[in-house]
């Protein structure tokens, strides 16, 4: 009988949201996760957040909107999502009939966090008129509020698509919503929602680092706030980002979203220099999603070797959800 299907198990893995048990001192895990993963039939999506390793080890590495095209894709019986809760949610809505799994179920996020589901509602009901549209980084229950979900990568293709006369709601990122109100032109309604992480960098402290390095070209995501994204060269998604730092001609970057990302800049670009921009606290030189990084190589091995923990939602609030989902995809 395997561990995970003992009573211990059970109550270890529901107390602490990962699988709790023993790994093998004399394994190589990386070895082990790719056997067991050729063994289960199962494909691991990473987002480029996730530690240097894992990164890796991906069958899909990507950021959102990338990840989701992916999971209606793949033909695995199983699919481990190296990500947050809300992503893998989104993995199992546009494919219920898989095995989704998240290596530690606490792997959070603090953007969908800002947006509780009832208190959306209620602000939901107070603009009738208004069609919603919510970043991807948001909870199952929200986007079955919604008409349309967008990520970072195609917004501003999705507020395109709306007419000019029809009110729209942006949630839960104000100053994604911010950053879209002045690339499209269109007043919108913002939820009062934020990401910890790209809330984090100094705007002084980013100033000071671009004095230092004159050579360096400073680029942001925009979930970062208004003042640093109105300093950047560049301001676009984690795959932007990407992009860009490849095409561009410049030798350095100062970089402005979560420091994951730095890895596979430096692997497709090695010649050039990656900087990560600085946070306000002084504890920390740059800016890391601690959600993010609970999945670690131990617990992708454990998720692995048992089927745990696993992902499961209402076949009701899936196909709610997935409604809006779709109507992105079709756009993308």
């Amino acid at each position: 009988m395997s561990i995970i299907k003992t009573p211990t198990a059970v109550a270890s893995l529901t107390a602490k949201g990962f699988v709790d048990a023993p790994v093998p001192n004399d394994i190589s895990l990386v070895e082990e996760i790719k056997r067991l993963k050729a063994a289960k039939n199962a494909v691991l999506l990473a987002h480029y957040y996730q530690e240097d390793t894992i990164q890796d080890l991906a069958d899909y590495l990507g950021d959102s909107l990338y990840l989701a095209k992916s999971a209606a894709e793949v033909s695995s019986e199983i699919i481990v999502f190296a990500g947050v809760h809300f992503m893998a949610e989104t993995a199992k809505i546009i494919n219920p009939t898989k095995k989704v799994l998240l290596p530690d179920l606490n792997a959070g996020c603090s953007l969908a966090d800002s947006c509780p589901p009832d208190a959306f509602a209620s602000f939901k009901s107070k603009h009738p008129d208004a069609i919603v549209v919510t970043y991807i980084n948001c909870s199952a229950e929200i986007k079955s509020l919604s008409d349309i979900v967008c990520t970072s990568s195609n917004a501003v293709r999705i507020i395109e698509s709306i007419p000019k006369d029809q009110p729209i709601i942006f949630a839960p990122d104000k100053n994604l919503g911010r950053y879209l109100i002045k690339e499209t032109g269109r007043d919108m309604i913002l939820w009062d929602g934020s990401c910890i992480v790209h809330e984090a960098f100094s705007f002084d402290k980013i100033v000071n680092l671009a004095q230092q390095y004159s050579n360096a070209k400073f680029i942001a995501h925009p979930e970062s706030e208004s003042q640093v994204l109105d300093i950047a060269h560049y301001v676009g998604s984690t795959s932007g980002l990407l992009n860009f730092v490849q095409q561009d001609n410049a030798d350095a970057y100062i970089v402005a979203t979560e420091a994951g990302i730095l890895h596979e800049m430096k692997k497709r670009a090695p010649q050039k220099t990656f900087i990560p921009a600085p946070v306000s606290d002084d504890t920390c030189a740059c800016s890391e999603c601690g959600f993010m990084k609970l999945n670690t190589l131990e617990k992708l091995y454990l998720c692995l070797k048992y089927e745990q923990p696993e992902i499961n939602l209402e076949p009701s609030l899936m196909a709610a959800a997935k409604a809006p989902i779709d109507r992105m995809l079709a756009l993308s």
